[in-house]
């Protein structure tokens, strides 16, 4: 049964830490791919006020179609955004002790980054410049300054 009062649902957006491999399970011929993706934080510190940034890897799996995407499309240190559920996968080791790890199966994953991180094999996103959609350097909006009034109504 179901329980209404929860959700398992998470959002990333990191950094590629490795080219995905990409496997087909024998039985079913199904896709699977397997990475890592790393996010960063900055933590203060509170006695002399720096910065320091703190680098979470996280464990992704991706299905099917979709891991036939990530082979394809992502490379080490593309950037990408991930919406998964989290899983908890438990096993015993070969000394007899229990282990688990954690991964984020991937329900949806999409490329961001510049256009210049990009390589070749990478599908398009958006309007490509030229078509007119982007505004060039002579067209593009002016710097506001503090206090301008922009006519925006809100």
């Amino acid at each position: 049964m179901r329980d209404v009062n929860s959700f398992n649902r998470v959002i990333l957006i990191g950094r590629l830490g490795q080219n995905p491999e990409l496997r087909y399970i024998p039985q079913t011929d199904r896709a699977v791919a397997n990475f890592s993706l790393a996010t960063n934080e900055r933590a203060w510190s509170p006695e002399g006020g720096d910065s320091e940034i703190k680098t979470e890897w996280h464990r992704i799996v991706s299905w099917g179609k979709q891991a036939e995407f990530c082979e394809k499309y992502l490379t080490k240190g593309k950037q990408i955004l991930v919406e998964g559920r989290l899983r908890t996968e438990k096993w015993q080791d070969r000394d007899g002790n229990q282990r688990s790890t954690t991964k984020v199966h991937a329900m949806s994953i999409t490329l961001l980054g510049r256009r210049d991180e990009s390589t070749e094999n990478t599908p398009p996103r958006g309007p490509s410049p030229g078509t007119g959609d982007f505004p060039s350097e002579s067209n593009a909006m002016p710097d506001m300054k503090p206090g301008e009034d922009d006519d925006v109504p809100f």
